[in-house]
């Protein structure tokens, strides 16, 4: 579970960045594909860097038979969660912000639109 409890923040601060870059590259550039692109090149050696640094620091526990387990855990948890964070965010970030895009076009009018319509504003 410590293993588990430490990937899932390491996973999540990968990927809220690589989400953040392609934000920002896709404001610069305007299409989203290839902000994701660049997100991914520019954020990839942090990543990797990042699993690096927990595998050689599991090494150090992987001859102690209490904490073996959590080593192997970290070493290919660290691993398996790079390879997801570059893969699988990328691909889910895309599915789950062209549905949007496509609604927005569809409806002519975006929510900033319509906010500026409301009672008040």
């Amino acid at each position: 579970m410590i293993g588990f409890i430490a990937l899932a923040g390491i996973v999540v601060r990968n990927s809220i960045l690589l989400v953040d870059f392609a934000q920002a590259e896709e404001r610069e550039t305007g299409d989203l594909k290839e902000a994701l692109v660049q997100a991914g090149a520019v954020r990839f050696r942090p990543i990797a860097l990042t699993a690096a640094a927990v595998v050689v620091a599991s090494l150090v526990m992987i001859f102690d038979p209490i904490f073996q387990g959590l080593a192997i855990s970290m070493m290919f948890g660290a691993v398996g969660a790079t390879v997801l964070t570059l893969i699988a965010v990328p691909l889910l970030y895309v599915e789950l912000v062209r549905p949007a895009r496509k609604t927005e076009r569809e409806d002519g009018e975006d929510a900033d639109n319509l906010l500026s319509l409301a009672p008040g504003a």
